[in-house]
């Protein structure tokens, strides 16, 4: 779509800053209620089936959410999933003044959470071109994730610090403030129509598997989405062991475990502040695939360090690298979807991206945690890095055919 009157760093700038103060809000009031749910019940069970609940709707729903982006209208999905969020948050917290609520109870709260930031994804990384211009979304993308993990390092802090001062009541209140706010901003910004080239063609299961047809047409990218559900899979419950390494391979304390994970969300800081800086990036999907070589590597070094002091300092440095590798890896494919699938199908599309990391946790913790006990989480570093590393090499080895000539130059 041609940017031609619209004034979009302005529009873009209102857009992120206010999704920057929803996240905020949305981390901080996380970091609350799992602080409190562990208070209250001191309960692995209890802690591990909050993160179950946050992850499942995700998991089952991206598809029906990928279907809504497309199918309705982006700007007012966002709001009302945003305000469906606050209100939850509202509605928990004056039950919680008035009644003495059993502590399960929060896991509704985060599971319908879970389920409103599952259908406001898709759908704002899906309004993002109809804003910035094709020459921009990597910039626009950077700037994007790098408020995010502002929000990401802040967050728990500012939880942290309401949770001290007030009671859980109260804190839940932040979270209603920064929905209000983000829809405000999104709302005051004028978003180009989206052109479809024609209505919906069947049933949500038809309109997902056209979706899905993005990724078989465009062979290179479907080969590096296959790496990455293949590298989630490994990848995303390793921050599930970063305690345990510092804790029980390196045997330092918990302030060593918070520094380890103060470096990974530098790293990601860092590099969202590089992509942020530059405009158009060329050969997107082979950046995107060398951020997945990144992580694998990083992966398998950790494992193996020596469980030394200086080992321990060497491994906050390749968390460091690791939150960086996390970002080069998805501000490159994000802007290349932006820029290649076809406007009426990108919700869909990144529902497919939310579908594989939101999946690979559970089902990757379901695996890697007996084999970790058995072997080792030091050794099970080393073996996920391995694996990601041979895997993504032999997935994106495969016969490559000639690209299409829209996609010459992209990748």
């Amino acid at each position: 779509m041609k940017m031609k009157t619209i004034p979009w760093k302005s529009a873009f700038l209102r857009v992120a800053l206010g999704q920057a103060v929803s996240q905020l809000g949305s981390h901080g009031v996380q970091f609350a209620l799992i602080w409190w749910l562990a208070e209250e019940t001191a309960s692995p069970g209890v802690l591990g089936a909050a993160g179950l609940v946050a992850y499942l709707p995700m998991t089952l729903l991206s598809p029906l959410a990928g279907v809504a982006a497309d199918r309705w209208n982006r700007k007012v999905l966002c709001i009302t999933a945003d305000l469906a969020m606050g209100g939850a948050a509202l509605g928990y917290a004056v039950l919680l003044g008035q009644f003495a609520l059993p502590p399960w109870t929060v896991l509704i709260l985060l599971g319908l959470r879970g389920v409103g930031s599952t259908f406001q994804q898709p759908a704002i990384q899906s309004i993002l071109p109809q804003l910035v211009p094709a020459d921009q979304l990597v910039r626009a993308n950077g700037w994007m994730q790098l408020l995010n993990g502002g929000a990401f390092l802040l967050g728990p802090v500012i939880g942290a610090a309401l949770y001290a001062a007030f009671p859980l009541p109260v804190v839940l209140l932040s979270d209603v403030v920064g929905a209000a706010l983000a829809s405000l901003a999104l709302a005051g910004v004028k978003i180009p129509p989206l052109v479809r080239q024609g209505g919906p063609t069947g049933g949500f299961w038809a309109e997902f598997q056209a979706g899905l047809a993005v990724f078989r047409r465009d062979r290179a990218l479907g080969r590096l989405v296959a790496a990455q559900a293949l590298c989630m899979f490994f990848y995303a419950p390793l921050s599930a062991f970063y305690p345990l390494m510092t804790s029980d391979y390196f045997q330092r304390s918990a302030w060593y475990g918070s520094a380890v994970e103060l470096a990974f969300a530098v790293g990601m800081v860092v590099s969202a502040f590089a992509f942020s800086k530059v405009g158009q990036v060329g050969g997107k999907l082979r950046l995107s695939s060398l951020g997945l070589f990144a992580m694998g590597g990083g992966a398998a070094l950790c494992g193996l360090l020596p469980p030394t002091l200086g080992g321990w300092v060497v491994f906050a440095g390749l968390c460091l690298v690791l939150g960086a590798a996390d970002n080069v890896h998805l501000i490159p494919l994000q802007a290349y979807l932006q820029e290649t699938v076809p406007a009426e199908q990108m919700g869909r599309a990144f529902s497919v991206l939310t579908l594989i990391s939101s999946a690979a946790m559970p089902v990757g913790l379901l695996v890697s945690s007996p084999l970790a006990e058995q072997v080792g989480v030091a050794f099970w570093f080393l073996l996920s890095g391995l694996a990601m590393l041979a895997g993504t090499a032999a997935i994106l080895a495969l016969r490559r055919p000639a690209p299409a000539p829209e996609e010459e130059g992209q990748r």
